[in-house]
C-alpha cells in the first residue's frame, strides 16, 4: 500500500536495515542515517549465527557468581571491569534479580518467538530478495573440553528440549572426528543443533543495503546525531552533523549508545555496552566444516568461504576502544584446545564491537511511551543478526498500527517505566 509518510531510522546496523526494509515494503519513504560506514560497528565482525538454539537469555542462574570471580581474574571470558559508574550498578543489580530460573524461561519464550519469526524471514530473504550472504544451513555445534561440561551442556539441552521443543543430536567423543575432522580426538563430546545457520554479516549488510539503496531508500552515512528537538508529545526535528532532519516518524536503532538517549526521549533505556572481539584470518588447511561455539571457554569458531573467524567473549567495560592484543591471543590460544589448526598466519582483520545489553535479556521494541512518532528498536544483547527480521517487521506492524505477527509486549519500552 503507497503511503506519503516519511521515516527517518537513526542508526544504520543490522537492525536499522532490517528496519528499513520492513518500512519500506509497508510504503513509507526511508532515510537511514548513521555516524560511521554503514553497519561498521557490532553488525561487522560477529560470528554470523543466526541460531534459534540461543534461546535461554544470559540471565541465568549462576551468571552473577560467575561475574563476580571476573573480578579478580582479567582474562575471564565473561568479565566486568571496575569502575564508577553508577548506572552500570544498577543495571547489575536489576541483572541479579532476573538471574532465577523463572524470569529466565519466561524470557526464553518471547526470545524463542522473536528468533522463530527471524529464520522464517530469512529463508524468505534470502530466497526472494537474492541476498548474496554465504547463507549455510550446517547447524551449529557445541563441543565439550571435559566431561564435566558434556555432563552440566547436557542438563542444558535437556531443559532446552523440555521447555522450548528444541533438542541436540549428541555426539560422543569418539565419534566426534568422524562427524567434524578438524576437531581434534581428546575431547569429551558435542550437541549438535541441526536448526541453527550461519551466514557472513559484512556481506549481508552489503548487499541487503546495496538492494534497498537500488530500490529508494536513502542512506547518509558520517551523519551523528546530535539532538533530538521535541513539540509536545511528538519529536519535531532532528539535529545531526549534517543539518536538521524531519519526517513524521523516527526509529532509534542505534545498539549499545542508546542509552544516551533516554533523557531525551523521555524514556529509560539500560542498556549496557557488551564488548566483544574476533579475529578474521585465512582459512586453515584443516579447517571446519560446522561452524561451532566451545562453551567452556566462550569461544566461537565460523567457517566462510574465504575466511576463517574466532570470536566472543564479554566484556562490560564502558566504551573502551581498544583492542588488547591478550584478548586476541586468548581467542587463538582457547582454539588450540580443541581445533587440528585452530589458527592461521594470515590474519584479515582484528575486532571489537559494543552489543546492547538488557538487564532481563530481551531486546527494546516498540513505541517510545511518551512520543508518540518515535520508536525504539535496540538492547538486542548477542543476537542482533539473529533477531534483526523479527524486529523489523514488529516495528513497521507496530508503527502502521497492524496487529503484530507475535506479541510485542514483552518488548515494549514502557516496562523500564
Amino acid at each position: 500500500m503507497a503511503r506519503t509518510d516519511s521515516v527517518i531510522i537513526v542508526g544504520g546496523g543490522v537492525v536499522g536495515i532490517a528496519c528499513a526494509h520492513y518500512l519500506f515494503r509497508a510504503g513509507y519513504r526511508v532515510t537511514v542515517i548513521e555516524k560511521g560506514r554503514l553497519a561498521g560497528a557490532c553488525s561487522h565482525g560477529n560470528c554470523g549465527f543466526v541460531c534459534p538454539s540461543h534461546v535461554l537469555p544470559l540471565t541465568e542462574p549462576g551468571a552473577v557468581r560467575a561475574a563476580l570471580k571476573s573480578l579478580l581474574k582479567p582474562n575471564a571470558p565473561f568479565r566486568v571491569r571496575p569502575r564508577l559508574s553508577p548506572a552500570l550498578w544498577h543495571w547489575m543489580w536489576q541483572f541479579a534479580r532476573c538471574c532465577r530460573r523463572e524470569p529466565m524461561l519466561r524470557a526464553g519464550v518471547h526470545l524463542k518467538a522473536m528468533l522463530d519469526s527471524s529464520m522464517r524471514e530469512y529463508r524468505h530473504l534470502v530466497d526472494d530478495e537474492n541476498l548474496h550472504c554465504e547463507w549455510q544451513e550446517e547447524g551449529l555445534l557445541y563441543v565439550l573440553r571435559t566431561e564435566k561440561g558434556v555432563q552440566d551442556f547436557g542438563r542444558n539441552d535437556d531443559l532446552l528440549t523440555k521447555e522450548f521443543g528444541i533438542a541436540a543430536r549428541s555426539i560422543e567423543g569418539k565419534d566426534l572426528s568422524e562427524f567434524e575432522p578438524a576437531l581434534r580426538s581428546d575431547l569429551a563430546g558435542a550437541f549438535f543443533y541441526e536448526g541453527d545457520t550461519h551466514l557472513r554479516p559484512d556481506l549481508l549488510n552489503r548487499s541487503w543495503g546495496a538492494r534497498l539503496r537500488e530500490e529508494g531508500v536513502r542512506f547518509v552515512t558520517g551523519c551523528e546525531l546530535q539532538q533530538v528537538r521535541k513539540e509536545g508529545q511528538r519529536v519535531f526535528v532532528l539535529q545531526t552533523a549534517g543539518g536538521e532532519m524531519r519526517a513524521d516518524h523516527y526509529v532509534f536503532a542505534m545498539g549499545a549508545w542508546s542509552s544516551k538517549l533516554g533523557r531525551e526521549l523521555r524514556c529509560p533505556i539500560p542498556v549496557e555496552p557488551g564488548k566483544g572481539y574476533s579475529v578474521t584470518m585465512r582459512r586453515p588447511s584443516i579447517c571446519p566444516t560446522h561452524p561451532m561455539l566451545f562453551p567452556e571457554h566462550k569461544v566461537g569458531v565460523t567457517p566462510f568461504k574465504g575466511e576463517y573467524r574466532l570470536g566472543s567473549m564479554m566484556e562490560f567495560a564502558g566504551f573502551d576502544a581498544t583492542i588488547p592484543e591478550k584478548r586476541i591471543r586468548q581467542l587463538r590460544t582457547s582454539a588450540e584446545v580443541y581445533l587440528l589448526e585452530p589458527h592461521t598466519s594470515g590474519t584479515r582483520e582484528e575486532w571489537f564491537g559494543w552489543r546492547p545489553m538488557t538487564w532481563d535479556s530481551l531486546p527494546i521494541v516498540g513505541r517510545v511511551p511518551r512520543l508518540g512518532n518515535a520508536f525504539l528498536a535496540t538492547g538486542h544483547n548477542m543476537l542482533g543478526l539473529s533477531l534483526a527480521p523479527a524486529t523489523g517487521r514488529l516495528v513497521a506492524e507496530i508503527l502502521s498500527g497492524e496487529a503484530p505477527h507475535i506479541d510485542a509486549s514483552p518488548f515494549s519500552p514502557s516496562r523500564f517505566l
